[in-house]
């Protein structure tokens, strides 16, 4: 049976897993690091006051969490006056410190090919992340439409706000798959060393694959 043409690319682009791992690492450093340097600008400190306030496991961080509606601000806009209850309000130290726990994560993931132990933290904290982000769409009530008159409001009908937080599902899949990765390379590494030392000393022994 002759083998055309596509079916010889399907071939060739089904033996790039490789690839995809790699471009898959690189796509999440990305993120953590753009979005992690965001942290220290305050008006992405400021947007992420309402997902914070609600959430149980970051709100004690605040001050003042439950009098975040009434000091939110518009992005690109400036009002002095909300800036320093931000500022009150642990908002940037708080924001700050994701920030580098963000570029961590990402420089834990780019050090797989040097070290897979770094690898699969940098994924098990990706993927911690993730867990801690989506719990946001049941915390934050402005993770959905608000009801303002028009009939689609509430569940299922996600904000701006929400939309961007359901996207990290894929962040997710995308840590679990470099976690599996990384505890197989690890793994690999372990069990080689010894069977690499056994045939220095016994060069004529067959080992079974």
């Amino acid at each position: 049976m002759k083998i055309s043409f596509f079916d010889e690319a399907l071939l060739a682009f089904s033996k790039s897993e490789r690839v995809g791992l790699a471009l898959m690492r690189v796509a999440i450093a990305i993120v953590f690091m753009w979005i992690g340097a965001l942290k220290f600008v305050p008006y992405e400190a400021d947007s992420i006051t309402p997902f914070v306030a609600n959430s149980p496991a970051l709100s004690f961080f605040y001050d003042h969490p439950q009098e975040y509606k009434q000091h939110l601000t518009h992005e690109g806009q400036l009002v002095p006056e909300q800036r320093a209850w931000q500022t009150q309000n642990n908002t940037y130290g708080l924001s700050r410190g994701l920030g580098v726990i963000e570029w961590i994560t990402a420089l834990l993931v780019l050090a797989y090919p040097i070290s897979k132990k770094a690898g699969l933290l940098g994924a098990a904290l990706t993927f911690g992340t993730t867990m801690i982000t989506l719990s946001f769409l049941i915390t934050t009530p402005e993770a959905w439409v608000p009801a303002l008159g028009d009939a689609q409001h509430g569940f299922p009908y996600l904000s701006g706000a929400g939309r961007l937080v359901l996207k990290d599902t894929m962040m997710m899949a995308g840590a679990w798959i470099i976690g599996v990765d990384a505890a197989r390379g690890i793994l690999a590494e372990k069990f080689s060393k010894p069977r690499a030392r056994n045939a220095v000393r016994n060069p004529n022994r067959q080992f079974a694959s």
